[in-house]
């Protein structure tokens, strides 16, 4: 079962990854691991990433997907993978699709978790984090004891840069001109699931598996059929 997940920042998306790797056991794959392991074991796909990131560049679409086409032709991930971060662009996309046809292989699920802009501004600029010990509350959903201050160690909690209201909105700005076309793309190729991510984690993770176990009962019946 080879699936990618889809969604904006703060959707949750890589939450439900890591739920569906455990449940199905395939690996999960983000491009930011991947990265990191060739440059730790200096590879040289990883020595060539190094030099675009050291340079502040980004590394090119071709480079990433080689090093995620030497990722996925690992031993664990004969039984799949789950995507996590990439593809984020139609190229990148286009890529991918071009080196799994080359190995006569395709993805077989695009899952998008699907949560309104207004939603995620409020999960993301709710987040207070202690910069001490490293705990994480959020305004509503999971306050201190104590406004302002950790339950775990006493100290003043904050909010990280990235979580503010300006940040976070730049952020779905930036996802849905460049990210959100990918939603078009896969339901354009007929793999694409949508769920409602507003819901609990626990509800999310459940239609998830219940659309991936929907399609792999129509996929297991036609396979009998043929």
């Amino acid at each position: 079962m080879k699936i990618i997940m889809l969604g904006a920042p703060g959707a949750g998306k890589g939450t439900q990854a890591k739920q569906i790797a455990s449940a199905y056991q395939i690996p999960h794959i983000s491009t930011g691991d991947i990265f990191r392991a060739n440059i730790k074991n200096k590879t040289p796909l990883g020595q060539k990433a190094k030099e675009y990131m050291d340079a502040g560049n980004l590394v090119p679409d071709e480079l990433t997907c080689d090093l995620l086409m030497d990722r996925i032709g690992q031993d664990d991930c004969r039984d799949g993978f789950i995507l996590d971060g990439f593809p984020r662009t139609i190229p990148q996309a286009q890529a991918l699709d071009q080196a799994l046809t080359a190995r006569k292989e395709s993805m077989d699920f695009a899952v998008n978790v699907d949560v309104p802009d207004e939603n995620i501004i409020r999960r993301m600029s709710g987040r207070r984090v202690c910069p001490n010990c490293g705990a994480t509350y959020h305004l509503t959903a999971l306050p201190p004891t104590k406004a302002g201050t950790c339950d775990a160690c006493g100290s003043e909690l904050v909010q990280r840069a990235d979580d503010s209201e300006a940040t976070v909105a730049n952020r779905l700005r930036v996802y849905h001109e460049q990210t959100q076309p990918l939603i078009d793309y896969y339901e354009r190729l007929g793999i694409l699931k949508t769920v409602d991510g507003t819901q609990p984690m626990d509800v999310v993770f459940a239609q998830i598996k219940a659309v991936l176990g929907k399609e792999l009962e129509v996929s297991n019946v036609e396979s009998r059929c043929d």
